[in-house]
């Protein structure tokens, strides 16, 4: 795991919000739902990328080249984006999907990890955007200790190697630590933005 704090600057993280505006202006924001019981996640959540992460009851975790609601192909990538996995994945072929995941301030993600993609050798990159996020990473299995610290807007975290499997989650949002997105999407706290790479080069 490598935590690369303040990586995007203020400016950075204007020009990139923007982008990612443009997107779900495209691509609208859905609410996912739990295989099997159909519960909704508390974030709602977006893509961009030849494929899209979705979960449903009825089809469970899964990627998929359109938005499940408006049947359209996902938008392209912001270049910001594929420069930051340039420069910090260490693999060869680029991400194909970046999962939106938009908080409002009471939302949080369990304990979970990233395993519905092929190769486990690309890393999973990560862009938070917005209001700070106590962040929680565990080890390999669900009952090993955890530790928890803060993820500012700008920050950039990477699990590769022998993170990448490791279980991790948001326990909470701290609300009025960043003034980035403000008005600019309704309800909105955080956005953590996720590059993955799925299928094998």
């Amino acid at each position: 795991m490598r935590h690369l704090a303040n990586y995007f600057d203020q400016k950075a993280q204007d020009r990139l919000l923007r982008e990612i505006l443009g997107v779900l202006s495209a691509a609208p924001l859905f609410t996912p739902a739990m295989p099997r019981t159909g519960k909704p996640f508390s974030v709602r959540m977006s893509n961009c990328g030849a494929l899209g992460w979705v979960s449903d009851k009825e089809a469970g975790y899964r990627y998929q080249a359109v938005h499940p609601e408006t049947g359209k192909l996902w938008p392209e990538i912001p270049e910001m984006l594929f420069d930051l996995w340039r420069k910090v994945a260490a693999y060869p072929a680029p991400p194909e999907a970046c999962l939106i995941n938009v908080y409002i301030p009471s939302a949080r993600m369990g304990l979970h990890r990233d395993e519905d993609e092929e190769d486990f050798s690309a890393p999973v990159v990560s862009v938070s955007l917005g209001d700070t996020a106590r962040f929680r990473i565990g080890g390999l299995a669900r009952k090993d200790p955890t530790h928890s610290f803060d993820l500012k807007s700008g920050d950039v975290l990477i699990l590769g190697g022998d993170a990448r499997l490791a279980y991790h989650g948001v326990d909470r949002i701290k609300p009025g630590t960043s003034e980035l997105i403000g008005n600019r999407l309704p309800e909105a706290a955080r956005i953590n933005l996720t590059l993955r790479r799925v299928a094998k080069p």
